[in-house]
């Protein structure tokens, strides 16, 4: 790929919406449709989607970009994805932004077993039904289901998100294209403990920005609440960034001017600045 003037390309891997990408430094963007989501393919019939199978896809899209080093920002699981990217492939990252999220999010010990039952049997009746046929929508529709499964989505962010959630049927309306196993309880769990060892891991510099009526507010498990401040407060002591600004979990997508300017300063103080440095000395 041939370089711009100005325009830096140094890559961004960013599991997020890059609707927000106009509000960020000039570099080369990659938004990555998860499997099972947007316009990727879906998993094989029988087989679970999880934390670490997301993980071996990125580094798979790293490969085909023959990217040795990049940076991750990362929303919600993306996020949590985009942390165990960082402790597991160390090397690989050097800037971490984490949207609403802590980069991982732990399971009570006593808990962990009834966690991975529950996803074991969503998945087995789901495969009891499989001749259950994807409901057509009319777009208008899409967006009523959309929005009252997300009532903080505004608007403008449920048009965005179906641009790439829909699929036409030709001459009866659209499907969304998610594969619906994307929401079963992931059967792959890890302890604080764990946690907390994998945080230890990470080399690359952290950026975390939490929403005030965010991902804290809606935890399906009370243990996790617990959790994230110590979490957040790790990353706090590690010397790492930890910033709150007003508005809900996807407060990136309805509002990414509230989000970008700590985003962008974050890029340019500790990727950017290093990679000017760079081409001066050489």
């Amino acid at each position: 790929m041939q370089q711009h003037p100005g325009v830096c390309w140094r890559c961004r891997l960013g599991i997020f919406h890059i609707c927000a990408v106009s509000f960020l430094p000039e570099c080369r963007y990659v938004a990555v449709d998860l499997a099972g989501h947007g316009r990727s393919s879906h998993s094989p019939p029988g087989v679970f989607y999880s934390l670490p199978a997301h993980v071996l896809d990125v580094h798979r899209v790293a490969d085909a970009l023959q990217l040795k080093k990049f940076s991750i920002i990362g929303h919600s699981m993306g996020a949590d994805i985009a942390g165990m990217v960082s402790a597991l492939y160390p090397e690989m990252v050097d800037a971490l932004v984490l949207l609403d999220a802590y980069g991982f999010l732990p399971t009570d010990s006593k808990e962990i077993s009834k966690v991975m039952r529950r996803g074991m049997d969503e998945l087995l009746q789901f495969e009891k039904n499989t001749e259950e046929k994807k409901r057509v929508y009319t777009y208008e529709k899409a967006v009523e289901r959309l929005s009252a499964a997300n009532p903080t989505l505004s608007e403008q962010s449920v048009h965005i998100l179906l641009e790439r959630g829909l699929v036409r049927v030709e001459g009866a309306g659209f499907v969304f294209s998610r594969d619906l196993r994307v929401n079963f309880k992931d059967i792959v769990r890890v302890s604080l403990e764990q946690s907390l060892e994998m945080q230890s891991r990470i080399q690359a510099s952290v950026l975390a920005v939490q929403a005030e009526e965010g991902y804290n507010k809606i935890f399906s498990e009370p243990a996790q609440k617990v959790f994230a401040s110590t979490l957040l407060q790790c990353l706090r002591d590690r010397n790492h960034r930890v910033v709150t600004v007003p508005g809900d979990h996807c407060i990136h997508l309805n509002n990414p001017e509230i989000v970008a300017p700590f985003v962008s300063d974050f890029l340019r103080t500790h990727v950017l600045s290093s990679s000017t440095s760079l081409k001066h000395n050489l």
